[in-house]
């Protein structure tokens, strides 16, 4: 049986790792590079580094980061934000991450998660999708739709649709980030995540929401998910990894223990 991940998720703007709730009202959380040597300590089985305003405000991506968390860390590394074109993914890879996640770009061209795909591998293609709960005016009834831009914009693109098109392009897992409950703690939107489990072969991880062991069990199993990605518990010491991965283990699920 395959083991289910837990991830912590650094994301980054200038320079330092911030948490805000539903992507807005960050606070600062740390240095990036010590977070990280902090997390390989308690046995995280990948990190994911986003720079959340490089979409936005159209900045370069950040290489260099990737390449100082190299350095001190052996852990595979996950890493978006700003990610346009081939060339930025080929960076990334180069600088020493194992996996490039894109999400705002893959939007706009989608055969960019081709392209990525054909040079390094289903494996290190991953679709970062920032999904919200809207209302639809006109059906008078809730939808799922993609959001770009850190959360920014909306597309009016379904989440379903959307993430069986990115697997046909060649994403090889995808990061589904529910902007609802992001930051909550309040437990990740496990309807959603099981349904975009269901509609995809490939891994899906759950991200938003936890602030509990509980929560992150509940994503694993009800939500079917083959990780789960969280932030806010492990940044402010809530929880270590290796407390989840004990609660996790102790209720059945299979883990690589530290």
């Amino acid at each position: 049986m395959l083991t289910k991940r837990i991830i912590p998720c650094l994301d980054v703007d200038k320079g330092r790792v911030v948490k805000g709730v539903k992507f807005f009202d960050h606070v600062d959380a740390g240095d990036p590079v010590a977070q990280a040597k902090r997390y390989q300590e308690q046995g995280a089985d990948e990190l994911v580094f986003y720079d959340i305003s490089a979409s936005h405000e159209g900045r370069q991506i950040m290489a260099d980061l990737v390449s100082q968390v190299v350095e001190e860390c052996f852990m595979p590394l996950c890493v978006g934000g700003g990610v346009r074109t081939l060339d930025d993914a080929t960076r990334l890879i180069q600088a020493g991450a194992e996996k490039v996640s894109i999400n705002s770009a893959a939007v706009k061209t989608p055969q960019l998660l081709a392209d990525v795909a054909r040079k390094f591998g289903r494996c290190a293609t991953v679709l970062g999708l920032d999904a919200n709960r809207v209302m639809d005016p006109d059906a008078k009834r809730e939808r799922w739709e993609v959001f770009v831009n850190g959360g920014r914009t909306p597309t009016g693109i379904d989440v379903l649709t959307w993430v069986k098109r990115a697997e046909a392009l060649g994403a090889g897992e995808i990061v589904l980030n529910v902007m609802n409950v992001d930051g909550t703690t309040a437990g990740y939107d496990l309807e959603m995540t099981a349904a975009v489990s269901d509609a995809v072969r490939v891994p899906v991880v759950a991200s938003g929401g936890a602030g509990s062991p509980a929560h992150m069990l509940a994503a694993l199993t009800t939500g079917r998910a083959d990780a789960a990605l969280a932030a806010s518990i492990f940044h402010f010491n809530q929880y270590t990894v290796g407390q989840v991965k004990d609660y996790l283990g102790d209720h059945g699920v299979p883990v690589r223990r530290a």
